[in-house]
């Protein structure tokens, strides 16, 4: 069965959509088979890897209001190993379209069942937002990756996060739990950066991850490019970044990688 991990964070603008790419197409160059449920109707996960929704292909939208089967939805992409259910500024109407529905708060929970025996792991792409969408994939995940920037106002949104975990864990997924903070966005060069990291390392209480994924102009450009960073440049400390994110997320799951693989990368 696969671990659903949503990548989640209320405050905009802080890599979500970024790690969801790049942590999973490395996880998939390592050999996982990884699913990237893109729940943001921004889209961006989606066309961020290459994927272009045509009237008629089928999105999470109808997946969660019209019953359409994720197998039906889920689309390859240029990364081996990595598939996508894709979205739509359709999506943006569904909150108001659950409200009426009975068990709302478990619409996706009933899609991915349906096809996680099929991944090792399903990563959520999270609106930024703490509405029915982001409770339908807290609902849905058994962890929270919760990416946070090294600049100003780092921490906020961060508790009203943890709030929400709280209220979720309470109520509808007891198993949830958060599987770790990701720091990005990092500029050595920039005394706040360093400032602000080791407020972070200082007053966290939860996981936090190692590896710190750098600013990096590679990583800014391969959206432009429909690719993610390691099929872009597989050099740049950008993809060097995320598949060491990817490794330590694969050793804190007791998942391992073989020597070769690792060498190769």
């Amino acid at each position: 069965m696969g671990k659903i991990v949503a990548i989640a964070n209320q405050k905009g603008g802080v890599g979500k959509t970024t790690t969801a790419i790049n942590m999973g197409a490395c996880l998939a160059i390592l050999e996982k088979k990884i699913l990237l449920v893109d729940a943001d109707p921004q889209a961006n996960s989606t066309s961020g890897l290459g994927i272009e929704t045509i009237q008629g292909q089928a999105t999470i939208y109808d997946c969660m209001i019209n019953g359409v089967s994720a197998k039906e939805a889920i689309l390859p992409t240029q990364t081996p190993n990595l598939s996508i259910l894709p979205s739509h500024i359709d999506l943006v109407g569904a909150e108001l379209e659950l409200v009426p529905r009975m068990r709302r708060e478990n619409i996706l929970q009933g899609v991915l069942d349906k096809v996680r025996d099929d991944y090792d792991y399903i990563l959520i792409d999270c609106m930024p937002s703490l509405g029915l969408l982001a409770v339908n994939a807290l609902t849905a995940a058994d962890a929270v990756l919760i990416p946070i920037q090294t600049e100003i106002y780092a921490l906020e949104g961060l508790q009203k996060l943890k709030n929400t975990i709280t209220l979720v864990r309470e109520h509808l997924n007891p198993k949830l739990k958060i599987e770790g903070i990701v720091m990005t966005m990092y500029d050595s060069r920039l005394r706040l950066a360093n400032m602000i990291l080791e407020e972070v390392r200082q007053n966290i209480t939860d996981p936090l991850y190692q590896t710190i994924i750098h600013r990096n102009s590679k990583i800014s450009e391969s959206p432009s490019m429909k690719a993610p960073v390691i099929m872009y440049d597989a050099a740049s400390t950008g993809a060097m970044n995320f598949m060491q994110l990817a490794l330590e997320f694969l050793k804190r799951n007791n998942d391992e990688v073989s020597p070769d693989k690792k060498r190769k990368t």
